[in-house]
């Protein structure tokens, strides 16, 4: 542990999953996973709204032999702010096995880009959860995709049910390929088949957008071990969009509060949602290798 101090009450990750049952295919890809310092390797943001605990590249890469994966994909974390230091350490130890999602800011050289792409950075991530950071206007975020853009990387954005009206023509105006991170929170004691989820599914027919079918012990109310509550919101993602949806563990669950999940019970969950080997194939390898590799 580093110097940094984890915030009152925050859980760590489970250093001991259980063994999933289901085996994922040869080349499967966990799509959304971050590492977390160490702290005194790698500090953590002063401006962050977060203080974990670490988690670095060898514990995430431990997790991913461990359920059967072979590839990450690496999100940069927010309480790390725009400094991709811990994201572009991680990717050069992984061999050509990783590849990474970064934050920068309207400022970033075209030298610090170069770098990060030959690191294995493919997208940048904007973040609109206010508990976690601070939204830009738009104007902010345009001046990134236009410095991005030119590599072929897409953007990754984070938001909640209630804000999409509100993004809508952000989101939509958007000409790279766009990637929602878990579903774009849906309330899942609301119908499946409602309006609510299904404005997400309006975005989602536009033909450049991408959801992440991750996240149950967020979204769940039912809870653990099944989060039954969204089997069905992920399962409709995955029939309707099939060559547009990505699967991730989340590691190491940052700002959990209710539980810390088992990891091995989430892979337990994908053919829940992916019943058949062909749905299983595209989730995990087939559309993560085509956006990422």
């Amino acid at each position: 542990m580093s110097g940094f101090t984890p915030d009152p009450g925050w859980l760590c990750w489970d250093p001991a999953p259980s063994p999933p049952r289901f085996r994922v295919p040869a080349g499967a890809v966990d799509a959304h996973c971050h590492v977390f310092g160490p702290g005194d390797t790698f500090p953590y943001a002063p401006e962050r709204k977060y203080t974990p605990c670490d988690a670095g590249k060898a514990q995430l890469f431990a997790l991913r032999d461990f359920l059967g994966f072979e590839r990450n994909v690496i999100v940069q974390a927010t309480c790390h702010g725009a400094d991709n230091r811990a994201l572009v350490d991680a990717l050069h130890a992984a061999g050509g096995r990783a590849r990474g999602v970064a934050t920068v800011t309207p400022d970033v050289t075209d030298a610090e880009l170069r770098d990060l792409h030959e690191a294995g950075v493919r997208g940048v991530r904007f973040n609109f959860v206010r508990r976690l950071v601070d939204p830009k206007p738009d104007s902010y975020y345009h001046g990134i995709i236009e410095r991005i853009a030119p590599l072929g990387w897409h953007v990754v954005v984070y938001f909640e049910a209630a804000d999409l009206d509100e993004r809508w023509d952000f989101f939509t105006g958007l000409p790279t390929a766009v990637v929602v991170d878990h579903m774009g929170r849906p309330d899942v004691t609301k119908p499946v088949d409602g309006p609510e989820f299904g404005r997400f599914v309006q975005l989602m027919e536009r033909d450049n957008i991408w959801s992440k079918v991750t996240c149950p012990e967020r979204l769940s109310q039912s809870g653990p071990p099944g989060y039954d509550d969204v089997v069905p919101f992920a399962r409709l993602l995955v029939d309707r969009f099939p060559d547009r949806v990505l699967w991730g563990t989340d590691w190491p669950h940052p700002n959990m509060t209710s539980h810390m999940p088992d990891d091995g019970t989430l892979v337990d969950m994908i053919p829940r949602v992916a019943p058949t080997p062909e749905a299983q194939d595209r989730l995990l390898v087939h559309n993560p290798l085509r956006l990422y590799w």
